[in-house]
């Protein structure tokens, strides 16, 4: 018997959930792969209500969970996008031997997560008060629990270059994501460590979501294994799919 394919997961970014993968999923299961495409807490069709997620570690509690039961010995490919590259840090802080590639779409990528203000400025997209709606904590002087993209902002944000039809399918799954626990991920732990598992950052040219220059940054702090360029969108996945396939297949 061959080797069994590899085993890809694949993790949204914010808003998102495990349906913005579906054409991508469709050209790696096509070519062999297994691909698990997970909703993180509060995303997708996962029934937790978003505002309830107050920390980090909740939400990405289905990721850690789903790479805990893995059989011995198994390994996966992350691919994180938007504030999904958080998501693939922390499975590579907690689960450093059970990933063998992480791949890294447009996404945040800080070893330690959010640990200052610059480390803010570089990985969380900056939204405009006019193109977002808030819901606000349980106090007045809390933090809002839940961001959401106004409906009209969201195509030139998230996937100018994509199909229309793309758009107004994201639109109607689109949720708000819970902004609290997302800008509270920080992690603890070693660069040596983290350094075992290879990276490939794939920089989105148009991103009006997490901007060229905050890519930019990140990827000359951090070096990556490798840095590869598509000249789309924040959303690859449907703006050019073929071509993203492309490249992650290429870098296994």
């Amino acid at each position: 018997m061959g080797m069994a394919k590899e085993h890809f997961v694949l993790v949204h970014g914010e808003g998102h959930g495990a349906w913005c993968w579906f054409k991508l999923r469709w050209l790696l299961e096509g070519s062999g792969y297994r691909v698990t495409c997970i909703d993180l807490a509060g995303g997708g069709v996962d029934p937790t209500d978003p505002n309830t997620v107050r920390s980090f570690k909740q939400y990405d509690k289905p990721l850690m969970d789903l790479i805990s039961t893995l059989p011995e010995g198994e390994k996966v490919i992350l691919v994180g996008h938007g504030a999904g590259g958080l998501s693939v840090i922390h499975a590579m802080h907690e689960f450093v031997d059970r990933i063998s590639q992480a791949f890294f779409v447009a996404a945040t990528m800080l070893p330690f997560g959010f640990q200052t203000d610059e480390d803010k400025k570089d990985g969380l997209p900056t939204l405009p008060e006019n193109e977002i709606e808030l819901t606000l904590g349980a106090a007045a002087d809390d933090p809002p629990t839940t961001v959401a993209l106004r409906l009209e902002f969201q195509r030139d944000r998230l996937s100018q270059q994509s199909p229309e039809e793309e758009s107004v399918l994201a639109s109607m799954l689109m949720r708000p994501w819970p902004a609290a626990a997302i800008s509270t991920a920080s992690f603890e732990g070693d660069d040596e460590r983290l350094n075992r598992v290879k990276r490939i950052f794939i920089k989105a040219e148009r991103d009006h979501m997490l901007n060229p220059e905050q890519q930019d940054s990140m990827i000359k702090k951090w070096p990556p294994s490798e840095v590869l360029v598509i000249d789309t969108d924040h959303s690859p996945f449907f703006s050019a799919p073929e071509q993203l396939f492309n490249l992650i297949a290429k870098s296994l």
